[in-house]
C-alpha cells in the first residue's frame, strides 16, 4: 500500500499514522511508463511528486541544448510543488523537466493540499519556508526590475540625446526665421519707398524664382569662395552696403554677375539693395523652412520609432512585419551603435509572424546591447533573417572578443555576467530565452569563436 511505502520514505517517515493517512486521502498514486515525460519546466508547480520506485532524470533547457541536472533514483526524493508556498495567483513553476528513465511509481499531492497540510501541522515551519521562498522570489523581482529600470534609462537618455539634436536645429531655424522675416518685410518697405512699379517687381520675383530653379552649385570651398568673392566684387562696385554677407547667400543660390546685371537693370540702380536683400530673405526663408521640416520630421520618425518600439496602443499578441520591430530597436539603440557598422541582410520573402512584439524588441535590444559590449563599440554587427521551414531564423552577427565554452554554458543562468560590476545584473538573456522559449515556442542558441560570435533565434512561423 502507499502508505507503507511513505512511512519507509526519509520525507514522510516521521509522520504519524494519522498524518500519513491524512496525507493519503488528500493525494493519489500514480504510474508511469518509460520515457514518459512527468511534468515540464517553467509549467505551473500544481502538484507535489514523491518518488516511490523507478528512476526520474531532471533536465533544463540551455539554448539549443538539454542539460541533466539530477537524477531522481531514491524513494522520498521530491519535485515540485512551489505553488504551495505561492499566492493562489503565483506562478510558481516547476524549475526543470522531469522524465522517467523506467516505469516509475509517484505518489502525487496537489500543492493546495501540501500548503494546508504543512499549516496544520508545522504552523511555524511552513512560515519559515514561505517566507524563504517569498523572500527569493522579492529578490529575483528586484533585480530583474533593476535591469528593466536600467534598460530603459538607457534607452530614455539615448532616445533624449536623439531627439535633443533636431530639436535644438529646429529652434535655431526658428530664431533664425525670425530674423529673416523682419529683413524680408523691411527690404520691401525699401522697395515701396524707391516706387519701383508693379511690372518691376513681377520681373524680380521672375528672377528670384530662376534662382530657386537652378541646380546646386558646386560645394568645393575653393569655388565657392571663388563664386563669393567674385559677387563682392560686384556688389561693392555698385556701392551695395554690407554686400559681403549678400555675397555669400547668393552665391549659394548659384547667382552670378550676370544674374545680378539683369537685376540692375530690371529695378534700377536706386532699388538695387533693398531688391537683392528681398531676394537673399526670401532664399534665406526657403532654406530655413526645408532645414525645419527636415528637423522635425526626423522628430516625428524617432517618435513614431519609439511607439513602435513599446507596441503602444497594440494588441499585446499580433501579426507583424520582425524587420519593422528590429529596425526601431535600432533606431533607438542608435547612440550606443555610433562606431558600429550595422548590416542588414534581411530576407525578402519573410512574411508577417504572429508574435508578442513589444516582448521581442526586448530581446532584439539585449542581443544587440550585448553585442555592442563585445565590440567595445567598434566593429560590425550583421543581422540576417530568413526562412528555414516553418521557422524564421534571426542571426545577430558581431566581430566582438567571442565568448568560450564555459560562458555559453552559462549565458542563460539567471544572475550570471560577465560584465563589470554595475554594468549589468546577469538577467538579459534569462529574460530573452523566457521570452523566446516560453512565450514563442521558439530556440535561442549562441556559435562563438574569437571575433565571430552569432546570436540566432528561431520562431514558429505562428503560436
Amino acid at each position: 500500500m502507499v502508505i507503507d511505502d511513505l512511512r519507509t520514505t526519509f520525507l514522510t517517515g516521521g509522520l504519524s499514522d494519522e498524518q500519513l493517512a491524512e496525507m493519503v486521502a488528500a493525494g493519489e498514486e500514480a504510474t508511469f511508463e518509460p520515457d514518459t515525460e512527468l511534468f515540464h519546466e517553467g509549467a505551473p508547480a500544481d502538484y507535489l511528486w514523491i518518488l516511490l520506485e523507478g528512476t526520474v532524470q531532471l533536465t533544463r533547457q540551455s539554448g539549443n541544448d538539454t542539460v541533466l541536472l539530477a537524477t531522481m533514483t531514491t524513494p522520498g526524493q521530491w519535485a515540485g510543488g512551489l505553488r504551495a508556498w505561492s499566492d493562489a495567483s503565483g506562478s510558481a513553476g516547476y524549475r526543470a523537466t522531469g522524465r522517467s528513465v523506467d516505469r516509475v511509481r509517484f505518489f502525487l499531492l496537489p500543492s493546495a493540499d501540501l500548503a494546508r497540510l504543512v499549516d496544520k501541522w508545522f504552523p511555524f515551519g511552513k512560515h519559515m519556508i514561505v517566507g524563504l521562498y517569498q523572500t527569493v522570489r522579492t529578490i529575483e523581482a528586484t533585480a530583474r526590475q533593476r535591469e528593466s529600470l536600467i534598460a530603459l534609462g538607457t534607452m530614455a537618455a539615448g532616445l533624449a540625446h536623439e531627439i535633443n539634436n533636431p530639436a535644438a536645429a529646429s529652434l535655431r531655424a526658428v530664431v533664425a526665421l525670425r530674423a529673416t522675416g523682419d529683413t524680408m518685410l523691411s527690404s520691401l518697405t525699401d522697395l515701396a519707398k524707391k516706387t519701383i512699379a508693379a511690372g518691376q517687381f513681377i520681373a524680380l520675383d521672375e528672377l528670384r524664382r530662376e534662382l530657386t530653379e537652378r541646380p546646386a552649385p558646386d560645394h568645393d570651398s575653393v569655388a565657392a569662395m571663388d563664386r563669393e568673392d567674385a559677387l563682392a566684387e560686384w556688389l561693392q562696385r555698385h556701392s551695395v552696403e554690407r554686400g559681403w554677407e549678400l555675397a555669400a547667400q547668393l552665391a549659394s543660390a548659384s547667382a552670378d554677375a550676370e544674374w545680378l546685371d539683369r537685376v540692375e537693370s530690371t529695378v534700377g540702380s536706386a532699388a538695387l539693395e533693398p531688391a537683392l536683400r528681398w531676394v537673399a530673405s526670401t532664399l534665406a526663408a526657403g532654406a530655413l523652412l526645408s532645414e525645419l521640416t527636415d528637423t522635425t520630421t526626423r522628430i516625428s520618425n524617432l517618435v513614431a520609432a519609439a511607439k513602435s518600439y513599446s507596441q503602444m496602443d497594440r494588441a499585446s499578441l499580433q501579426d507583424c512585419d520582425i524587420h519593422e520591430g528590429i529596425e526601431s530597436t535600432l533606431v533607438m539603440m542608435s547612440p550606443k551603435l555610433d562606431g558600429i557598422d550595422v548590416q542588414r541582410d534581411f530576407g525578402s520573402d519573410i512574411p508577417r509572424i504572429e508574435v508578442y512584439p513589444a516582448e521581442l524588441n526586448q530581446v532584439w535590444t539585449n542581443l544587440i546591447d550585448n553585442a555592442i559590449d563585445a565590440m567595445e563599440g567598434k566593429g560590425t554587427l550583421g543581422i540576417t533573417t530568413r526562412l528555414d521551414g516553418d521557422h524564421l531564423v534571426i542571426d545577430f552577427a558581431d566581430t566582438g572578443h567571442g565568448m568560450d565554452s564555459t560562458v555559453q554554458e552559462r549565458a542563460f543562468e539567471p544572475f550570471f555576467t560577465t560584465k563589470d560590476v554595475g554594468k549589468g545584473t546577469g538577467l538579459g538573456l534569462d529574460i530573452s530565452r523566457r521570452i523566446v522559449v516560453d512565450r514563442h515556442r521558439g530556440e535561442i542558441t549562441f556559435e562563438s569563436e574569437p571575433g565571430a560570435t552569432t546570436a540566432r533565434v528561431r520562431l514558429p512561423m505562428s503560436l
